[in-house]
Formats: C-alpha cells, structure tokens, sequence
C-alpha cells in the first residue's frame, strides 16, 4: 500500500496556503489509486511535546548508563520514527515564521532525527534514504536573490539539511510567496505576483504528487 506521511504545521486554520497546496497533493495521492493511503499529522491542531529527556537524542545504545527518559516520551518518539519509516512518500507543510519553520515542525524534527538510528553516527543508518520528501513552502514575503532580504529564509535550508543530508532523502521543494500581500498594504502592488505563484504551487503539488504516486 503506497503511503504518504502528511504533516502540516501552519497556525492559520482558514487561510493558510501551505495547507492549501499540500491538501492539493493529497488529493491528487488518493487520486492515483485506490491502494494509496495517507497517514496526516496536524502539527498546529496536535502539538508535540519538546524532547522530554536530552536521552531522546540518541537511540538506548548510545544513551549514558544513568539515562531513564520518561516511557511515555519514549513511546511517542517510537511512534513517530515508525511513521516515517512506513511512509513511502513524506509531505511537509512549512510555512515561514520569523525566517524559519515553526517550533511545532521543529519539535517533531527533534523527534525523528536520531544519529545512530535514522541518520549516520556510529554506523551509516539512513533507512529513508531515497525515499521522496516534498516541503511546500510558503513565505509571507519574498527572498530573491539581490533583495534585502536575500538569505534570510531559514527554514528550506534546515529541512534540507535534516530531511535529506541527515536522513538522506531526496527532497523537493515547492515554493509560494508574497502570502501577505493580499492584507498587507504595502504588498499589494505584489499581489498578482502571489497569486500567480499560488497557482504555480497547487500545479506542481499535483504534477508531483501523480509524478511520485504512480512510481516505485
């Protein structure tokens, strides 16, 4: 059964348009057969704890004799790493909040980024290796390159690094931005441009999610 592990983090319930394109690729997931399955996570709706132990970083091998994290924290993390080690295709909602993802998308990243288990440490462990993960990305402002803000999005560049580097995965990226020129004044000049980049994203979401749900 193709699996696709779908996470959303975005506070905005009513408006949010990384929720909007990533329930877009869901659509299109379920669409591509009556075998595929979504696992969803509402990071916003269904917050994860912070590590409840410094143990959580590491799996028991590697965990000092004295360490005793809290079983229920250890449960919780076992069954997030098991969702992501059952997913074939991994989806991340992540929008920008001030320049980086959101403490709840980073809380389930310090979850399931444990070196010697998901990702190299004392032995090459990269069980998502491959395997597809696609963060829509969706940015208040814009970042182009000679800009002021050129450089100050630092929330692709984390998820790469732990998403693919870290765990090895092939990640692709969908981007939408200028999300704030609809309400904010002093973008409206840039709304057409948003829009347009709104519609780009729901385009690839859907050619991505046929793309990768109709391979492997």
């Amino acid at each position: 059964m193709p699996t696709l592990l779908h996470l959303d983090s975005s506070a905005d319930l009513a408006t949010s348009r990384s929720r909007a394109v990533t329930a877009a690729f869901a659509e299109e997931w379920l669409a591509c057969g009556t075998d595929h399955a979504v696992v969803r996570r509402d990071l916003h709706r269904d917050p994860l704890p912070h590590l409840a132990d410094a143990a959580l970083h590491w799996p028991p091998r590697l965990r000092p004799p004295e360490a005793a994290p809290p079983a229920d924290a250890e449960a919780l993390q076992r069954q997030l790493i098991e969702e992501l080690l059952g997913a074939d295709v991994l989806l991340v909602g992540a929008p920008l909040y001030n320049y980086t993802v959101p403490s709840t998308l980073k809380a389930w990243l310090d979850h399931v980024h444990v070196p010697g288990l998901t990702a190299p440490f004392d032995q090459p462990a990269q069980p998502m290796a491959g395997r597809p993960a696609v963060v829509v990305s969706s940015r208040g402002a814009s970042y182009d390159a000679g800009s002021p803000t050129e450089g100050w999005d630092h929330g692709v560049p984390v998820l790469d690094l732990v998403l693919g580097q870290a765990l090895g995965m092939a990640v692709e990226v969908i981007t939408t931005s200028l999300t704030l020129a609809e309400t904010v004044p002093a973008l409206a000049d840039q709304r057409d441009r948003a829009r347009q980049e709104l519609d780009a994203a729901h385009g690839a979401a859907r050619e991505a999610a046929r793309r990768l749900g109709t391979t492997g």
